[in-house]
């Protein structure tokens, strides 16, 4: 709530970043996970297509994981983990089963044939998608429930994504005792 990090994130969320050398050499503030990464993939040229198209399919599977993934997947692992066990009805929580499940359909097909979200090219898309992936079926204990081994195409991208160097060094920030 400091005054610091809210001018750089109002929405008091991470994550957030500042980049002293933003457009025309002047500091560039930007919260949003999605925003972020289509800033940084075009400032540095990496992990988003050049062509007009394969760039606007890749935002347009970037969008898919902000308005849909995140959001049912953290609801479901709300209900799953820790709301759930207080409520008998689990309506709640099985309306989030049921849209992950069929998120996670959407994810399986595009997924068929295809290395990554856009083919054989590791983009901004997948960035943002598998660790709601993991996070669904790892931290909200929620594999299970989604029966994600109905999903090959997902588990076999995801155990791509982790096995990444970059993604193993992530996930080793901040090292664990």
């Amino acid at each position: 709530m400091s005054p610091e990090f809210l001018s750089l994130s109002p929405n008091n969320k991470i994550p957030a970043i500042l980049d002293p050398n933003g457009p025309d050499g002047e500091p560039l503030a930007l919260f949003e996970s999605g925003a972020i990464l289509i800033y940084l993939a075009e400032k540095t040229g990496k992990f988003v297509p050049q062509d007009a198209t394969g760039r606007y399919e890749t935002i347009q599977w970037l969008m898919f994981q902000m308005g849909d993934i995140g959001p049912m997947f953290g609801q479901l692992g709300f209900f799953n983990k820790f709301a759930g066990k207080d409520y008998e009805d689990k309506r709640p929580r099985d309306r989030y089963v049921a849209e992950s499940k069929r998120l996670l359909n959407v994810l399986n097909q595009r997924l068929a044939g295809r290395t990554w979200l856009m083919g054989d090219t590791y983009t901004i898309a997948d960035i943002a998608t598998f660790p709601w992936v993991r996070n669904l079926i790892g931290f909200y204990e929620a594999g299970e429930l989604v029966e994600i081994d109905n999903f090959p195409n997902v588990t076999r991208a995801l155990e791509m994504f982790v096995a990444r160097p970059a993604v193993v060094k992530g996930l080793g920030i901040p090292k664990r005792g």
